[in-house]
């Protein structure tokens, strides 16, 4: 049964969506084929913790890659903060429709396909497009991570499904060519179908610094990508197809940002306090199946 659209609560309070972070402990079982391990823990409570020292008041959890598909921990995070947090999960797409149900219960908004490092399924087949007409069904999106040279197939195949999409992290445009990525520029061209939300994140994962170390001139240069970027993705999807997420607890990145400083990015991304705001809250709140906050 697919999740009742947004319910609306007044509150003085501004709603804040953080809509990309992640939960796990250092000793869980990792998936056998996996590109890292981490190299700490990222306790519910500690993110918690954020969100009440940031203002933020929803989360949404998304599966770490090196976890694969047991989402338990997500799941028992989930199930401990109904009214706060959400879900993304890794499935694989003979997933039962029973289990689907009961995620669903558990406050699961969609299903992630983490491809980086990976080979690029054909979401064409049968199965997946079974798979991703179920997940329309749900009212739940597929999110995609992937170099953005490599998006156009990817979304033009789930396009077709009818479900909704979201992009990880700026669409992850190659370091050195930014903007004028051709995989950046399909994927504003694919903006039209109204179908498609992009997250500004992370945008240290697309720079020359994280490649190249964090040189002042690479990270000021950096800086000017990820604004030149987040313009572009701006005018062509617009503040109800964006959304923010902190990308907590920037694994492999913890030496270049923080959750304050992520936080702040979305001002130099989003100069617009009202594009902000409806970034931050009514277009995440939807996205996510949160209870939208009328102040």
């Amino acid at each position: 049964m697919p999740h009742p659209h947004p319910s609306t609560i007044h509150d003085a309070t501004p709603q804040v969506v953080d809509c990309h972070a992640h939960v796990f402990l250092q000793d869980m079982p990792l998936a056998a084929a996996r590109r890292y391990a981490p190299s700490g823990d990222a306790t519910p409570a500690e993110y918690l913790g954020l969100l009440e020292a940031h203002g933020v008041t929803h989360g949404v959890l998304v599966q770490p890659s090196f976890l694969g598909t047991d989402n338990s921990f997500l799941l028992s995070t989930l199930r401990a903060q109904p009214q706060r947090l959400r879900g993304v999960v890794m499935l694989e797409p003979a997933t039962s429709e029973a289990e689907l149900e009961r995620l669903a219960a558990a406050g699961v908004v969609g299903v992630r396909l983490n491809l980086m490092g990976q080979p690029l399924p054909d979401l064409r087949t049968p199965q997946w497009q079974s798979f991703l007409a179920r997940l329309k069904a749900l009212d739940w999106h597929l999110e995609l991570h992937r170099q953005a040279a490599d998006l156009a197939p990817l979304l033009d195949a789930a396009l077709h499904s009818g479900c909704r999409i979201v992009v990880d992290h700026f669409g992850r445009p190659d370091a050195l060519l930014a903007d004028a990525d051709p995989g950046f520029a399909a994927l504003l061209e694919r903006a039209a179908s109204g179908r498609i939300w992009v997250k500004l994140s992370a945008a240290y994962r697309n720079g020359r610094a994280a490649l190249a170390g964090a040189d002042a001139h690479l990270l000021a240069a950096d800086t000017r990508a990820a604004q030149a970027c987040a313009g572009r993705l701006l005018a062509a999807f617009g503040p109800e197809r964006l959304v923010w997420g902190s990308d907590w607890p920037h694994t492999q990145h913890q030496h270049m940002a923080d959750y304050g400083q992520s936080l702040a990015a979305l001002s130099d991304w989003v100069p617009d306090a009202a594009q902000r705001a409806r970034i931050l809250g009514p277009t995440a709140a939807e996205l996510f199946h949160i209870p939208l906050i009328l102040r």
